[in-house]
């Protein structure tokens, strides 16, 4: 595995159709990673890259416009999705940008890639003109990734519930960065 010195070595470029199954490998490797901690309520067990909805999403982030990979050298270390709001959260009451996806992979884990990627999409939305940056995420457990939102200078605002057809419900934190 490479090593990576710093995060000044990761670059960020706009993501295509050629990137999902990119996604799909980030999306297992962070759902086997949490798995194994015990942490199944976020994203479950089961790899994303063997369930139908999930590659269908993949395929709609990778070909929607808004995927911006975190690359070390060739290889994709992050993917972050940003749009509009999905239906599960409040809408918006003025205009934003949406944090649709957000994950790394777990062999960089603890080197701001999370942060970068963030960082990004709110360069993203001041070059947009937007003043607001929001994202949901799991708020269940310990809330430990409302959390890391947090100290990326994100405030928590409302909680949700997903309902989903024979599964445990899902508990999600909104939570929104003022762009200046």
């Amino acid at each position: 595995m490479v090593g990576m010195t710093d995060q000044q070595s990761v670059t960020i470029r706009p993501g295509g159709p050629a990137d999902a199954a990119a996604v799909l490998r980030l999306l297992d490797g962070a759902t086997a990673w949490l798995a194994a901690r015990g942490r199944t309520g976020q994203w479950g067990t089961e790899p994303a890259s063997t369930d139908p909805r999930r590659i269908a999403q993949a395929d709609d982030w990778a070909s929607g416009g808004g995927l911006h990979l975190a690359m070390l050298g060739d290889r994709p270390v992050g993917a972050l999705v940003v749009g509009a709001a999905t239906d599960d959260v409040p809408p918006p009451t003025e205009p934003e940008l949406y944090v649709r996806l957000l994950v790394t992979d777990r062999a960089h884990t603890g080197r701001g890639l999370g942060a970068r990627l963030l960082e990004h999409a709110a360069d993203l939305a001041r070059a947009r003109g937007l003043g607001l940056l929001r994202v949901d995420c799991y708020g269940g457990d310990d809330r430990a990734l409302v959390r890391f939102y947090e100290g990326c200078g994100f405030t928590a605002t409302d909680s949700f519930t997903v309902t989903r057809p024979g599964r445990d419900p899902w508990p999600g934190q909104l939570l929104i960065r003022r762009l200046g």
